[in-house]
């Protein structure tokens, strides 16, 4: 079976998100740099990679290509707000979408598949969450309070030692949880 990563945010190219995050980078260069090295100690080549948006900020297409020729795995665009320069380079990416429900095989789960509904904003509620599904989201840089009832949380790499998280690491978070349904589909 495949290794499954899920990661967002990490705005290659993008001076200001060292001083929004607190990242610890001088300058663009040390925080590429840093992250390529990072997602390249845990992602093999032939890896699946969930990338729940924001991934590049550099506009330029030569630069963005640069970035993602060194980053391993085969990587899956679920696309965030800043994912325009990702737009005209598909050929990049397995694929781009705006949001994706995976199916990740799990002999855990329900019918042996886990699902995992992916976007780069979160939501409240989402499809089959009141049958234990994931969610999994970026954009919000970690200003959003977990909710320990909630099967879902950030994936942005700030959050996770700026690398991509297993899927096994996903199940593990979402098994400490002591979930409750939120919503009436109980």
């Amino acid at each position: 079976m495949e290794n499954i990563w899920f990661t967002a945010d990490h705005h290659f190219g993008h001076t200001n998100v060292i001083r929004y995050d607190g990242r610890p980078y001088d300058n663009i260069d040390a925080m590429d740099a840093d992250l390529i090295q990072r997602w390249n100690s845990v992602v093999a080549p032939t890896d699946v990679v969930y990338h729940v948006g924001d991934l590049f900020w550099y506009r330029d297409i030569a630069q963005a290509r640069a970035v993602r020729s060194r980053l391993n795995g085969r990587i899956r665009l679920v696309r965030g707000n800043h994912d325009s320069t990702a737009d005209r380079m598909p050929d990049a990416f397995e694929w781009i979408r705006g949001y994706y429900e995976a199916k990740i095989p799990d002999p855990d789960a329900p019918d042996g598949r886990q699902l995992v509904v992916l976007c780069h904003y979160a939501f409240r509620v989402w499809n089959q969450s009141h049958h234990g599904s994931y969610h999994l989201y970026g954009h919000s840089h970690g200003s959003l309070r977990a909710d320990p009832h909630a099967r879902s949380f950030d994936i942005g790499c700030m959050l996770h030692n700026y690398a991509p998280v297993s899927y096994e690491h996903v199940k593990a978070i979402m098994s400490a949880k002591q979930w409750r349904p939120v919503d009436h589909h109980r």
